[in-house]
């Protein structure tokens, strides 16, 4: 089994495409024994690890969840600060992405959107070519996606809309011990398969005042996510040791307001009555013997 501090999931980013300074996009990092895997690299990510003092070429994978802009406009910055010479980049191995089909193309275009950047790296700075190179795996259908020294990832398949294709959710298991992101998505069965019993069940979710379902855009955008109350009945049927949010969607109007987080939790309570976080970013989990939260209070690094 786990000891206290061996495997760790933070809360990087849990906005949206929002551009908040205090939700950042999406992105999460998995610390489990020595294996350090971030998943989705939304706006911010790499300032995030900065924070965390875990320097951004210390990572052992990038996990994606699907396409949207928001999981994945953080990558450049990741990749390439990654690879400096300074504390918080050292990359000196291939930059590891692992994605639903659709990884290749992203990655192989974001290598020529940066060719003179790279070329000119190389030549001025002696950057080590090979920290720069990309690794792609891409999968397909439910399965392991990545196993090392006791870390297993399973990708499982969520459903994010008819047209938001494709879009998976990842259990992390080591040591005996489970976490499990839903990644973007309706209410879905494969999240209630594969969150069953989690001891961490982070889950998406989105909520709006009432006034605001007449709108059409409204409509369309909870119609790819899934409500607080929906969300309650995912955590009440897997029932995790604790049941996290992440990527909450808080509509508005000019003359709506957002609701509330005590508004999001209320909802969640009607159908849900277990141990339950509103996440932040920075917000951690150590699961061991137990899950403990712990927020951040230290100053950004400088």
């Amino acid at each position: 089994m786990t000891a206290a501090g061996d495997f760790k999931v933070t809360l990087l980013g849990t906005g949206v495409p929002i551009p908040s300074p205090d939700r950042f996009g999406p992105s999460t990092l998995i610390e489990a024994g020595d294996q350090k895997l971030l998943i989705d690299a939304g706006r911010g990510a790499a300032i995030r690890l900065y924070q965390l003092h875990v320097p951004i070429g210390r990572l052992d994978a990038l996990l994606l969840t699907h396409y949207h802009s928001d999981h994945t406009s953080g990558i450049p910055d990741v990749w390439l600060t990654g690879w400096l010479t300074s504390h918080f980049g050292t990359r000196t191995k291939p930059f590891r992405v692992i994605g639903p089909v659709g990884a290749k193309t992203l990655m192989e275009n974001l290598e020529r959107a940066y060719a003179l950047d790279i070329k000119i790296r190389i030549a001025d700075e002696k950057l080590p070519p090979e920290g720069i190179a990309v690794e792609v795996a891409e999968f397909d259908r439910d399965g392991v996606v990545y196993e090392k020294n006791g870390v297993k990832v399973i990708a499982f398949e969520v459903d994010h809309g008819d047209v938001i294709k494709p879009a998976y959710g990842y259990r992390i298991e080591y040591a005996g011990r489970v976490a499990v992101i839903s990644g973007d998505t309706r209410y879905n069965e494969n999240v209630i398969k594969y969150g069953a019993g989690a001891d961490l069940l982070i889950h998406e979710v989105a909520i709006v005042r009432p006034a605001l379902l007449a709108e059409p855009f409204i409509q369309r955008i909870m119609a790819h996510h899934t409500s607080a109350r929906e969300a309650g009945t995912v955590f009440a049927r897997t029932r995790p040791r604790l049941g996290a949010y992440t990527h909450m969607v808080f509509l508005a109007s000019e003359k709506v307001p957002r609701a509330t987080v005590d508004e999001l939790i209320a909802e969640t309570r009607l159908t849900y009555d277990g141990p339950l976080e509103v996440g932040e970013d920075l917000m951690r989990f150590e699961i061991g013997q137990e899950v403990s939260v712990r927020r951040f209070t230290g100053p950004a690094q400088t």
